[in-house]
């Protein structure tokens, strides 16, 4: 097997692992509903990188780019889950105005997963049309 294929199938089953731990959690944190968002971005995350795992021979790209989709989908995927659950942990509300309604934490906690989310998505979506930019090119010489 593919070193990364197998890689991102064990990463995947690890962020599942950790969401469904979350999920015992998330009674515990100062937003709870923010733990069952938490808790659900480890399970889909997890689920997610177990797919791209089991698709990732399919993905025709150069080592440089193969390696960016790598750690790209690693980096969006396990920040995604972290930042949610600090955003959990600390209250915030920061771009959550749904998970964080009523909630807030002190402002650097705010900035801190402002950031972070924003990566997350900047990161997601150039990650998802690099990696559908793989799967659709013939092969890569």
């Amino acid at each position: 097997m593919d070193d990364k294929k197998r890689r991102l199938i064990w990463y995947g089953m690890l962020l599942f692992l950790l969401g469904l731990l979350t999920g015992f959690l998330e009674q515990q944190f100062d937003n709870p509903r923010m733990g069952l968002a938490s808790h659900l971005e480890g399970v889909m995350n997890g689920t997610f990188l177990v797919a791209l795992g089991a698709a990732w021979t399919e993905v025709r790209l150069s080592p440089r780019l193969s390696t960016v989709a790598y750690w790209g989908a690693l980096y969006a995927t396990y920040v995604n889950w972290a930042t949610t659950t600090l955003a959990a942990i600390f209250g915030t509300a920061a771009l959550s105005p749904i998970t964080g309604a009523g909630h807030s934490g002190l402002p650097w906690q705010e900035s801190l997963v402002t950031f972070s989310f924003t990566t997350v998505g900047i990161v997601f979506v150039a990650d998802s049309i690099l990696v559908l930019w793989g799967l659709r090119r013939a092969a890569v010489s």
